[in-house]
């Protein structure tokens, strides 16, 4: 009986090595992939051809964006000169104009999804010229926060520029002490008040993986409501309001200790 266990237990099992051979195909396919994106990137001269297209047209107050969003860096040394701090920690692109999308591979930036290029000069990397009427700004928060009551939180609102879904804005950061509420007295509103959310500082979203949420409030009355995962970077909301002052309260919560919340809003018509 022994001597049949041990010719059983011998016995060569294919089906054990299937494991350990996916691994080796998923890592050599990850290989060859890495490989073919590098060798895919166009070189320094089509960029610097690119750059030049744009800065012929380029005016002030246009925005400059690239696709995909990992050639953001490749772009900037080409034309980071042009791109305002102001600009690249926007809130969204909502209040340009004029839009320059620099390209490759097809991709296309999301924000210029849905509009008709003016003007376009294709090539390793593609430059499309976009135009369109922006928004008209009313009142914006990240200017009234010198104005701001807050309640339930480790401190007042500052304006910082934060690190928010590993990309840059400028906005509110509140540390809620579960929940904490700020309110805009007399905030001039528009048709639509619109913004946005999200958890900063990679590391505390790495450690701990809690949510956000935010409220919105206008007189009184919730209108908006939102909720900003670890994963979920810059979250928008947005509600319709009448034209007018109003008091607006944000109201943020976090069951995680000193959670930094980050959120901007802006009154438009």
């Amino acid at each position: 009986m022994a001597t049949t266990d041990a010719a059983a237990q011998a016995k060569p099992r294919p089906y054990l090595a299937i494991p350990a051979a996916l691994l080796v195909l998923i890592a050599v396919w990850e290989i060859i992939v890495t490989l073919r994106s590098a060798h895919s990137v166009p070189a320094d001269d089509a960029w610097i051809s690119a750059a030049k297209v744009v800065r012929a047209g380029y005016k002030p107050g246009d925005l400059i964006v690239f696709a995909p969003a990992w050639a953001d860096p490749i772009g900037r040394m080409h034309l980071g000169d042009l791109i305002s701090i102001d600009d690249a920690a926007r809130m969204d692109a909502a209040k340009y104009g004029r839009i320059w999308e620099v390209s490759m591979r097809g991709a296309q930036a999301p924000e210029v999804a849905g509009l008709t290029p003016a003007e376009s000069a294709s090539g390793e990397v593609t430059v499309r010229r976009f135009e369109r009427t922006p928004v008209t700004v009313l009142a914006d928060i990240r200017d009234l926060v010198a104005t701001a009551r807050t309640e339930g939180a480790a401190r007042t609102p500052s304006l910082e520029l934060a690190e928010v879904g590993f990309a840059p804005h400028r906005c509110l950061q509140v540390i809620p002490n579960v929940s904490a509420r700020i309110t805009f007295p007399n905030m001039p509103l528009g048709s639509e008040l619109v913004g946005y959310v999200g958890i900063a500082d990679v590391f505390t979203r790495r450690d701990v993986r809690v949510p956000a949420t935010l409220a919105v409030e206008i007189g009184g009355k919730q209108v908006a409501s939102v909720i900003a995962g670890v994963e979920d970077g810059w979250v928008r909301f947005a509600a319709p309001t009448t034209p007018g002052p109003a008091d607006v309260t944000f109201v943020v919560g976090a069951k995680a200790p000193m959670r930094q919340v980050c959120f901007a809003a802006e009154a438009r018509t």
